[in-house]
């Protein structure tokens, strides 16, 4: 038996079961950046004190700054015009690891702790039919509407207490950032208490006056990758960057709530996007934002392995070509402010004149025959309905 172990609640619950019902337990952890070196040792000794046979932890955050974090930067995907994705994308990663040591080992079966509410047993089933074609498929939080009460008092019988905080919340945390649901996030009109945040300041109480950073993007890559994106987690979270609360649709259809985390997400998609406004043209700016947002709903929906999302991919890839330049920002209590960008594609330079004030372009003359033309449909409209 193959468990994908997070160390939470429910997957430690599930490995105690499990090994009591007499299962041999392989337990795989994914780091998708959610743990400490301290953590993952941490994790690892809890597994092993539980029972399980096998307790590895793989380290897969290059593969999910690859396959989806940068495309998601490329794509500019906020979804609901808010949330970057912060984990649910990872869940992928997470799958195609699991499937990956389920074919390794010869696991008979693969078992994760997903609720039958969320979009994260959605996004595993898939994946796992997927890889693991007529592998047997276990998930008993959902198939038995486990609670989260009941899974913490038959670990506190097993000699395996969980934190109250770890079972009013459940918190994930990856590369992207850190997602909460729990409790506030049921009451559409409520906001989490201060001290649920896991990693992120107070904006109010970040330091007084900020700190700027240059960034530098080739064909829509961020310069340093991974390591960037680590680097400015710490940095954003120092300065209280990147807080929300996503309100929005769940795959089921059903109407859901969660708070995110996202210092480099919330730092990086605003670089990126003022990078793209100076080099991309109007058209290429539009048609990208709608097919930008079809690649997230589809990532977030759980159907990466459609082949759409390769063509989808080949598209924003074609886009980049020309999104390489420095951009300037300023974070500061809680505020990401794009304060310079500059680019050899740039189209500003380009234009040969200056916004509002001259242009060698067009003439005066040309300009009063634009604005005669523009818009003629709805000045004839207007005549036409009195």
């Amino acid at each position: 038996m193959l468990l994908a172990y997070s160390g939470g609640l429910d997957t430690s619950y599930l490995l105690c079961r499990l090994v009591h019902e007499g299962h041999e337990v392989h337990a795989v952890s994914v780091d998708t950046g959610g743990f400490s070196p301290e953590e993952r040792e941490a994790t690892a000794t809890r597994a092993h004190a539980m029972g399980a046979k096998v307790v590895r932890c793989i380290d897969a955050r290059e593969r999910v700054y690859q396959q989806h974090i940068s495309w998601l930067i490329k794509a500019n995907v906020r979804r609901g015009g808010v949330y970057p994705l912060c984990v649910g994308a990872e869940r992928v990663v997470q799958a195609q690891v699991i499937a990956e040591v389920a074919r390794e080992v010869g696991a008979d079966a693969v078992c994760h702790g997903s609720t039958g509410a969320g979009n994260d047993q959605i996004r595993f089933d898939v994946a796992v039919r997927t890889l693991l074609p007529g592998a047997r498929l276990l998930t008993p939080i959902r198939d038995e509407g486990i609670q989260r009460e009941t899974s913490a008092a038959y670990l506190a019988a097993a000699g395996f207490p969980i934190s109250a905080e770890r079972k009013d919340y459940s918190i994930n945390q990856g590369l992207w950032g850190v997602t909460i649901g729990g409790r506030e996030t049921h009451d559409p009109w409520a906001w989490l208490p201060e001290e649920v945040w896991p990693t992120t300041v107070p904006p109010e109480r970040a330091p007084a006056g900020g700190e700027s950073v240059e960034l530098h993007f080739e064909r829509g890559e961020v310069e340093g990758g991974l390591g960037t994106v680590e680097r400015l987690n710490e940095l954003g979270a120092k300065h209280g960057v990147g807080r929300g609360m996503h309100l929005g649709d769940t795959i089921l259809g059903i109407k859901g709530r969660i708070a995110f985390e996202a210092p480099a997400a919330a730092i990086l998609l605003d670089a990126h996007r003022e990078l793209e406004k100076l080099v991309l043209t109007r058209l290429q700016l539009t048609q990208k934002e709608v097919l930008g947002s079809t690649y997230g709903a589809l990532l977030h929906e759980g159907l990466y392995f459609d082949p759409a999302m390769r063509d989808l991919e080949a598209y924003l890839a074609s886009t980049q070509v020309r999104v390489s330049g420095d951009v300037r920002v300023h974070l500061e209590q809680g505020r990401v402010e794009v304060r310079g960008v500059r680019s050899p594609w740039s189209l500003i330079n380009a234009s040969a004149g200056t916004y509002g004030e001259t242009n060698r372009l067009w003439s005066n003359e040309d300009a009063r025959g634009f604005s005669n033309v523009y818009g003629l449909q709805g000045v004839l409209a207007a005549r036409v309905g009195g």
